[in-house]
């Protein structure tokens, strides 16, 4: 199933047109004509099966012939990851845990972070193309960038996690995942959280917990989080 794109659509809608860019991609690119069927979803679990009923280049025009939702996850994953110093490192990580399940993402500006601006347009296009290719029906929701200081004193639902590799007292992450829990865990930067920060995190409430015996790279490290809570609610 090829999968595209429509924030507007609910289940009243009746028929709708994509934007020129989309429209361009689907008849010129993919060569979609009148009565082909195409598979939209507006990013919050809606899927619709619609027919083409006008194949222009400039608005492609479709009609709904049927639609499903899909049941939303009984937990929620936040994870909040510190930015790469390589760009593309961060966009690889945002693309696999779009593909995994993630729900809500949020970088975080740390005492060691390389990088302070990122591109949150570009940012979100790589989560939208990755919907779209792993055929997931929810669009990961994608904050503006936190200091680490303002993201900690937020309120979150359900378990606050911090993984980092200081030489300290930690729980493994397998040890405290349960299934159905609202979860946020915080993934520093290269060159891991300050002690600060993992003093202030844990004045917090969050709880340190270790992710294996080896020290991973920021986007390993955040991909590894995102599949083990994942996992244990499969």
């Amino acid at each position: 199933m090829q999968l595209f794109y429509n924030p507007t659509i609910n289940e009243t809608t009746e028929s709708f047109s994509f934007d020129k860019e989309e429209s361009k991609h689907i008849i010129k690119v993919l060569r979609k004509k009148d009565t082909d069927i195409l598979y939209v979803t507006n990013g919050l679990g809606l899927l619709l099966k619609t027919e083409i009923t006008l194949a222009s280049d400039n608005k492609c025009t479709v009609k709904i012939l049927s639609f499903e939702k899909a049941e939303p996850s009984k937990f929620r994953l936040h994870l909040a990851v510190a930015p790469t110093k390589m760009n593309d490192r961060y966009e690889w990580f945002l693309e696999k845990a779009t593909e995994i399940g993630i729900h809500e993402i949020t970088p975080i500006i740390c005492d060691r972070s390389e990088r302070k601006v990122i591109n949150l347009d570009r940012f979100e296009k790589i989560l939208l193309t990755a919907m779209k290719q792993s055929n997931v029906l929810f669009l990961p929701k994608l904050n503006p960038a936190l200091s680490f200081k303002e993201f900690v004193k937020l309120e979150n639902e359900g378990m606050q996690l911090i993984a980092h590799c200081e030489e300290t007292h930690k729980r493994s992450l397998k040890s405290v995942l349960n299934p159905n829990e609202n979860i946020t865990i915080l993934i520093g930067p290269e060159g891991d959280f300050s002690e600060k920060e993992i003093e202030l995190a844990i004045e917090n409430k969050y709880i340190p917990v270790s992710l294996g015996n080896t020290r991973l790279r920021t986007e390993t490290a955040a991909i590894v989080a995102c599949h083990s809570v994942v996992f244990v609610n499969e």
